[in-house]
């Protein structure tokens, strides 16, 4: 029988949502680690903090992943060293597109998703894809194995000017019932919701079959 043939981008499995609420962002990721419909870990970390403003999350090739992520926060740290201040989110987000466009030709194959809050409190939500293009969004944004079906649950449930509890319902129930269609995502997810006092960062029990 011949092999069906999968993305790259696929072969480690990933599920990934960012929320905008009222004066708050979300992001939720699924745990799960495979190589292709072998699991071999159920805590792998997608989601990243990389100040008190941004979260971002990645999908995509897992090796990739962490190459980018360690990269990144390099150039932040340098950004900080340099400018005397912590980068804001919306340098932040050309920073990831120009990055990946420098590897046009030899891609990171990774989706980032960031979500953050810009000076005045607002929400900031941004993803692109794996040369760097970038869409910006008012309510949400998906990646990864099973973007059609978390896009349908977000757009079912999602309302402008959540509060951050309620969105934090809104996420959690998106991503479960999304990966639950999905044998590549799910096994747990990781919620994160950041607020002008802080980020709290929530782990879920999911199916594990």
């Amino acid at each position: 029988m011949p092999r069906v043939a999968q993305s790259i981008s696929q072969y480690n499995g990933s599920a990934i949502i960012a929320m905008a609420g009222k004066n708050c962002v979300g992001i939720a990721a699924d745990r799960r680690l495979g190589i292709r419909n072998m699991t071999k870990a159920c805590d792998f970390k997608k989601v990243f903090q990389v100040n008190n403003d941004i979260l971002v999350g990645f999908s995509g090739l897992a090796t990739d992943l962490q190459t980018l992520e360690h990269r990144l926060r390099m150039r932040c740290n340098m950004y900080k060293l340099r400018e005397e201040r912590d980068i804001s989110v919306e340098a932040f987000g050309n920073l990831v597109a120009s990055m990946q466009y420098e590897k046009r030709f030899g891609y990171y194959f990774v989706e980032p998703v960031i979500a953050g809050l810009r000076a005045d409190g607002t929400p900031y939500l941004m993803s692109s894809d794996i040369i760097g293009a970038q869409c910006f969004k008012d309510d949400f944004v998906v990646a990864g194995d099973t973007a059609e079906t978390l896009f349908g649950m977000c757009e079912s449930v999602y309302r402008p000017d959540l509060e951050a509890e309620d969105l934090f319902e809104v996420l959690s129930q998106c991503l479960l019932s999304g990966v639950d269609r999905d044998c590549l995502a799910g096994w747990g997810a990781t919620v994160w919701i950041m607020t002008k006092d802080g980020v709290r960062e929530t782990h879920l029990k999911g199916r594990m079959d």
